[in-house]
């Protein structure tokens, strides 16, 4: 097992882990998301009114579609086809009755979930000086050879290490950095949970990582229940002796690595 694994499965089983964690990821919920009000006129006219064109019409513009259904997606990027396709939006329209206008209100004001959060968490804390280095610019980063954290936001840092590491994946990037004259970067991901969209974060993880052609130090710094001791597919994953060759590590031990780079 690589040994910043085993200490991050240590740290996890042994100690403070989720009290720790929460300096980084504070997952707290945020407040309802505003609704436009000629948005909810428009809506509560339609519903009132049993418009089912209409009131579909006025619910795709929402951030958040009260139902889930697997023809929203289609509709939502080919608004053209609600016209066309009668049936299906009166199968959709006959849900949202159903709800009635007051749980659609509530539906579409949901606060975002807290997976989605997530992403710049990691950002606040490196730019809290956690790491012993407040993050710097490009012209900065560049200009010197010392330990160095780069402050780029995800596309730009994706660009930069495209031009400097060869990096050609189509995910951004989280982690950018030099200590003692290696160049690291990383993604960070906080793995809630077993299956679907969070194991798909654990593998765009492990895909970079393993990406040879990528001319820099790889790490994978990821948090939550992969480090649960089980017979799971994403413990077993980064426990196997295969992997051992890859840097997978909580954000909670990235400082002790970066600085025993050598």
């Amino acid at each position: 097992m690589n040994h910043w694994t085993k200490i991050s499965i240590e740290y996890a089983n042994q100690l403070s882990y989720l009290d720790d964690l929460f300096t980084i990821y504070p997952t707290i919920p945020e407040g309802i998301r505003e609704m436009d009000e000629s948005l909810q006129e428009k809506i509560s006219y339609a519903f009132n009114n049993k418009d089912n064109l209409l009131l579909v019409k006025s619910l795709i513009d929402n951030p958040i579609f009260p139902i889930k259904d697997s023809y929203i997606a289609y509709l939502r990027k080919d608004k053209t086809a609600i016209e066309r396709n009668p049936a299906t939006i009166n199968r959709i329209a006959g849900r949202l009755y159903d709800l009635g206008l007051g749980e659609i209100f509530k539906r579409c004001t949901e606060p975002k979930e807290t997976n989605r959060q997530i992403g710049p968490m990691f950002r606040r804390w490196i730019n809290s000086k956690a790491l012993g280095l407040l993050p710097i610019s490009v012209d900065e980063f560049e200009s010197t050879n010392d330990n160095a954290i780069l402050d780029l936001n995800d596309a730009k840092m994706q660009a930069y290490a495209k031009d400097k590491f060869n990096y050609n994946r189509d995910k951004g990037l989280d982690f950018v950095a030099r200590f003692n004259n290696l160049y690291v970067i990383g993604e960070a991901k906080f793995i809630t949970d077993d299956g679907g969209h969070q194991h798909t974060q654990f593998d765009d993880a492990m895909e970079m990582i393993k990406d040879n052609r990528i001319q820099a130090k790889r790490i994978a710094i990821l948090d939550g229940v992969l480090y649960i001791k089980s017979r799971r597919k994403m413990h077993k994953a980064i426990t196997s002796a295969y992997n051992s060759h890859l840097d997978i590590m909580s954000a909670l031990v990235l400082r002790e690595y970066l600085y025993s780079l050598r």
